[in-house]
């Protein structure tokens, strides 16, 4: 399979965020320039390819686009559809939210003595180009919606962790919390490292 055009900027984003990882877990080092990372990233909108930015009548889709191999970090894209919104939901780990298309409004929980999860402060618009962190360390609760309630909107989530496979959990109106594994909305990743293209490009007949 040939490289997919445009998808150079993930491939970069992705070697430059496996550089950082390698410093180690030092977490607010890993927010400000990972974060710093996914604003570039985020700053264009031509490199994610259409199998990844499609939406689904009945729920938000969550596509794969790189996963470590020894699963320090992963990328999604997140593909809201009209109106589109998430449980309120938990991480269990780091994560980094960037708005590559559209508008999403993320409003944050916390638990109250009853242990129902209730709204903490104004919902954060993200429009594009914007970039929130969330972990357990800074507030690792909320809820997420598309803004716009006539079009697709698309973020781009890195995660501390292969996020498909982490349990985590929702938490109902009426209390408590339920244990999920979000899994994925793919089962075939965009191909990063077919570079022959560009190398062809460079050689001389």
């Amino acid at each position: 399979m040939s490289a997919v055009p445009g998808i150079a900027p993930l491939r970069e984003f992705v070697g430059a965020f496996g550089r950082l990882l390698d410093g180690g877990p030092d977490e607010p080092r890993i927010l400000s320039e990972g974060g710093a990372f996914l604003r570039t990233l985020v700053a264009r909108d031509d490199w994610l390819p259409d199998a990844y930015a499609q939406p689904d009548p009945t729920r938000y889709q969550q596509f794969l686009l790189h996963a470590d191999s020894t699963e320090r970090f992963s990328v999604v894209s997140f593909v809201w559809g009209p109106g589109q919104a998430t449980p309120v939901h938990d991480h269990t780990v780091w994560g980094l939210i960037g708005m590559l298309r559209g508008a999403e409004y993320s409003q944050g929980y916390a638990l109250g003595p009853d242990g129902r999860a209730r709204p903490q402060g104004a919902a954060v618009r993200l429009d594009a180009g914007d970039v929130e962190a969330v972990s357990p360390t800074l507030g690792d609760l909320h809820r997420v919606h598309n803004a716009h309630a006539d079009r697709v909107s698309i973020s781009i989530h890195v995660y501390g962790a292969n996020i498909g496979a982490v349990r985590r959990h929702t938490y109902p109106a009426e209390g408590g919390r339920k244990p999920f594994v979000s899994g994925y909305s793919n089962t075939l990743l965009p191909n990063l490292w077919d570079r022959s293209a560009e190398l062809r490009s460079t050689t001389s007949a």
